[in-house]
């Protein structure tokens, strides 16, 4: 992903030497369906897996809070903040130097070594004795995760056609809030070991979920694939029937050269600023509602083990929502009205927490504003980010537009991390307010992202009307060096 604005070759090409007519026989006898049924179940449960414990480890710090963490360390609830935002300055720091490893080494190598590396900072949360040990560990555990979202976006962009990776990149993503439901009934099931080992409940969430991570992280290096050129279990023909049809549909198999003018030209666009401000404007309330949904729960009145549980639906429930709404979307070709819908069933969840002033007395409607706002954001989310890898084109134009798309999003979580202050609780009304104005501001960017896409489609199409003999998209290293720019090129809205 980003990792493309440091690296002149995009991806080891495979079946160079096939000419046409013998891709014509390829197509002929190989079964698309078939083959794309076998890259999903190949590539995307080993991904999913691995992205599913990057949001365990780093959201069961919110579980961990309610079993004692900041008592037992001594920290004031502003202190616990302050660890949370160090996690994403590490995360924004090194995305760019994880993702030029990734790009410099493989997949099969280097998505692992990234899962290994959090497992274990993840495992020495469990034995941090001080205020000083929790912060270091939150900020590596930043940057130790921070490679692994933009990498796999990538990855799955060198197997799959534009209009194949919305929903593979959705399903991927539906991950975190299932990462929400597991995360609830493994912390309710591990602090009932308070104790055991002379260790309190919270450390063991730590250590048992780390050492999940570094386990499944030994295994991944079995089963995580690397490109299509490469891998074992595809046949020759089905190797260049692959890479002949990345190459019908977009760049993913042009080698490209780096050039500055490129990264200006994604600058200037505004719809690449716009992707990154749709995210922004997401990351905010999807963070908030994963680090504190067990404390808002809690503070509603249930005790820490009702409060685990009670996490559980909301999440469960999101993922479904999720993947349905990905298959929606991807069916009908539309991206900024799902997303504008899905923002406001978030937007009325907010609307019902803030709505109930004693969430002591009437913990059920609270509860049931967070079951709209966790079914609204996590579709919203995996929309927002899985349209700039559909939509950009120019290798090095869609690596800066993902790369500011990542950066510009993570800065609303760094900002959400500092608004659910204890004094501020049972209501929150600092949080929920922000949450529900950055979602009413998502439907602005999004809508405004929706009139410059349908603008320059219509502006293409009239090109088009009169110069008819404008060559195609793959007709020469000039046309491909246009990217989105071409004429032919369709942006989905």
């Amino acid at each position: 992903m980003a990792s493309e604005l440091v690296s002149e070759k995009h991806v080891p090409p495979a079946a160079s030497n096939t000419s046409d007519s013998d891709i014509e026989v390829i197509q002929g006898s190989i079964n698309e369906k078939k083959l794309l049924r076998t890259l999903d179940l190949r590539l995307l449960p080993a991904v999913s897996i691995l992205y599913l414990l990057s949001f365990l480890d780093r959201s069961n710090v919110a579980n961990a809070r309610i079993e004692g963490l900041t008592t037992d360390l001594g920290m004031t609830g502003n202190q616990y903040l302050t660890g949370l935002t160090l996690y994403f300055l590490g995360y924004v720091l090194f995305e760019l130097p994880c993702n030029i490893v990734l790009k410099r080494t493989s997949p099969k190598f280097w998505l692992p070594t990234l899962t290994l590396a959090w497992g274990i900072v993840a495992t020495l949360m469990g034995v941090t004795q001080n205020l000083a040990g929790f912060f270091v560990v939150r900020f590596f555990l930043g940057v130790t995760e921070s490679g692994l979202f933009p990498g796999v976006v990538y990855y799955l962009s060198m197997w799959y056609k534009r209009n194949e990776r919305q929903f593979r990149i959705s399903l991927f993503f539906s991950c975190a809030s299932l990462a929400g439901a597991f995360g609830g009934i493994l912390a309710y099931g591990i602090a009932h070991m308070r104790n055991v080992g002379g260790y309190k409940g919270w450390r063991w969430i730590f250590i048992l979920e780390g050492i999940l991570t570094i386990i499944i992280a030994t295994i991944a290096y079995g089963f995580i694939s690397n490109y299509p050129g490469t891998v074992s279990w595809l046949s020759k023909d089905e190797r260049a029937f692959i890479q002949a049809r990345l190459k019908a549909d977009s760049d993913s198999t042009n080698e490209e050269n780096f050039r500055w003018g490129d990264v200006w030209i994604a600058c200037k666009d505004i719809k690449v600023w716009l992707y990154g401000l749709g995210f922004h404007t997401m990351s905010l309330p999807l963070y908030t509602l994963s680090l504190f949904l067990p404390t808002i729960i809690k503070d509603m009145g249930y005790t820490s083990a009702q409060s685990q549980l009670l996490t559980i639906p909301p999440y469960a429930v999101a993922t479904l929502f999720t993947i349905g709404w990905a298959i929606l979307s991807e069916r009908y070709a539309k991206r900024a009205l799902f997303i504008i819908v899905t923002s406001s069933i978030a937007i009325i969840g907010y609307i019902i927490l803030l709505a109930n002033k004693n969430p002591h007395a009437r913990p059920g409607i609270s509860y049931v504003g967070v079951f709209f706002a966790a079914i609204g954001i996590y579709p919203s989310v995996a929309l927002v980010l899985s349209w700039p890898a559909i939509n950009v084109s120019g290798q090095t134009k869609r690596a800066t537009a993902n790369a500011m798309q990542i950066s510009i999003g993570n800065l609303g979580a760094v900002i959400g991390t500092q608004l659910y202050r204890p004094n501020t609780a049972p209501r929150y009304v600092l949080g929920h307010s922000f949450a529900l104005g950055y979602l009413c501001m998502n439907i602005v960017v999004v809508s405004m992202l929706w009139f410059f896409l349908n603008k320059e489609n219509r502006d293409k199409e009239r090109h088009l009307v009169a110069h008819p003999e404008t060559r195609g998209f793959h007709d020469s290293d000039e046309d491909l060096k246009l990217g989105d720019r071409h004429p032919r090129w369709k942006f989905q809205a």
